[in-house]
């Protein structure tokens, strides 16, 4: 999993169960990763994320945001939603469409 509170190309692998609440989510896509891509732990050890990965991101709604006070110099203020993408290797497509199942069910527009 990975989540814009975290540095950047940083995963934590998930090895335990926790609970998504859907009602919180605003956006959803998914995708498959097409070329090798390198992340890391949170301890700085190298994950090679292969070919044929698939990605669920989810976008929050509004409430699970943050805003930056200044862009650059000028003043304003920009909303930065919250996301966070799930990585399921290749070996690992039972999960993700369990849990795509479940995202479906609840979606009108896909």
């Amino acid at each position: 999993m990975e989540h814009n509170g975290m540095e950047q190309n940083h995963i934590i692998p998930v090895t335990s169960n926790f609970l998504i609440n859907l009602n919180h989510a605003a956006e959803i896509s998914f995708y498959t990763i097409k070329e090798t891509k390198t992340r890391y732990d949170l301890e700085g050890h190298e994950i090679n994320v292969p070919p044929h990965t698939r990605v669920i991101h989810m976008q929050m709604t509004y409430r699970h945001s943050s805003i930056k006070e200044r862009i650059g110099d000028n003043k304003g203020s920009i909303v930065e939603r919250n996301y966070y993408k799930f990585y399921f290797m290749p070996e690992e497509m039972g999960q993700y469409e369990q849990l795509r199942g479940h995202i479906e069910n609840h979606v009108l527009n896909l």
